[in-house]
């Protein structure tokens, strides 16, 4: 099985993690694994294929999250996904929104683990790189540790190595798609007691995990940890991930080195007539609880939407800051 470092990853995140997102992450953090938003298998048979593969070759090592539960279909576009050079695929076994839930893919998978088994064979069978899945401890009043074993063993079965577990359970009626992120209590303890149980598989922790302390409570008991929207919001973490987990502090880029170097790639896909608050909303958090972050999020988002609106734009956002510096 082709290898991947995945001792931290950025999880796949509905309307968040874009190309443009992962190019932003990848900038701050070289060696942390990424994660596409879900595409599901019929969007990427029917649709616009490159345009939902799309993704820029910086953005390595990146897997491509898919939804479905249909294994011909599923087997065909782990094989487009392949093709297109993506590092892994991932099937979504854990998302609870009623969109996934009337496709009958995402967390109501929990429940057919034999169809799990048979998507997770045919896109194995389709693809050289590694297909991984990534669920929840549990779904609506299913929720019991000897259940969660039983779609491990059936899942492992068809070669299967890898497992992202959500340590929340799912609840498919009753709770919202956001709700279901924080409502069902995290309980961490499960997905260690899966580790200790299935020592020859990979268990990546989810949910909740906001600090580099948190992290490294983690790793004495599983394989990896996977960041949710903590990344999003302070994507500055990952400097600090990167630099104790990979770096030891060589090449780290300060934020404003972050977006110089974003600036060229913004600039390109400006001229692609790409929206300019299409790239900037990823942005926003960069100085997270630094002097300046409110007036950074202000001028970005009081001016990033207008028409015709430039690099200008982020270049005064970064003048104001360091204007505020000069006066500190």
């Amino acid at each position: 099985m082709h290898m991947l470092n995945r001792l931290i990853s950025v999880a796949p995140m509905m309307d968040w993690t874009d190309r443009h997102d992962r190019y932003f992450l990848r900038l701050i953090a070289p060696h942390v694994l990424l994660y596409t938003e879900m595409v599901t298998a019929n969007a990427l048979i029917f649709g616009d294929t490159a345009k939902l593969l799309e993704f820029h070759p910086l953005e390595h090592p990146v897997a491509l999250q898919l939804g479905g539960s249909e294994p011909v279909k599923l087997a065909q576009a782990a094989k487009l996904g392949e093709d297109f050079g993506y590092d892994e695929i991932n099937l979504n076994v854990g998302c609870p929104s009623d969109r996934v839930k009337s496709g009958q893919f995402g967390a109501c998978l929990m429940l057919k683990p034999d169809l799990v088994a048979d998507c997770i064979a045919a896109m194995n069978q389709a693809v050289q790189i590694p297909v991984t899945v990534k669920c929840r401890i549990g779904v609506d009043e299913e929720d019991s540790y000897e259940g969660l074993c039983r779609f491990i063993e059936i899942i492992a079965q068809t070669g299967c190595q890898v497992f992202i577990i959500h340590a929340r359970k799912a609840w498919l009626n009753g709770l919202s798609p956001k709700e279901n992120r924080e409502i069902p209590p995290l309980r961490y303890e499960i997905v260690r007691q899966l580790k200790q149980d299935f020592p020859h598989l990979t268990i990546i922790i989810n949910g909740g995990i906001k600090t580099v302390s948190e992290i490294d409570a983690h790793l004495q008991s599983v394989d990896g940890v996977m960041i949710g929207r903590e990344a999003y919001s302070n994507p500055f973490l990952l400097a600090e991930i990167e630099e104790k987990y990979f770096s030891s502090g060589e090449n780290i880029k300060t934020r404003h080195e972050v977006i110089e170097c974003f600036i060229p790639y913004i600039e390109e896909q400006l001229k692609q007539k790409v929206k300019l608050s299409s790239i900037t909303r990823h942005i926003l958090g960069l100085f997270h609880k630094e002097k300046g972050a409110r007036i950074w999020r202000r001028h970005l988002s009081e001016n990033a939407h207008c028409e015709g609106a430039s690099i200008e734009v982020i270049k005064l956002a970064l003048h104001k800051l360091d204007e505020l510096s000069k006066e500190l």
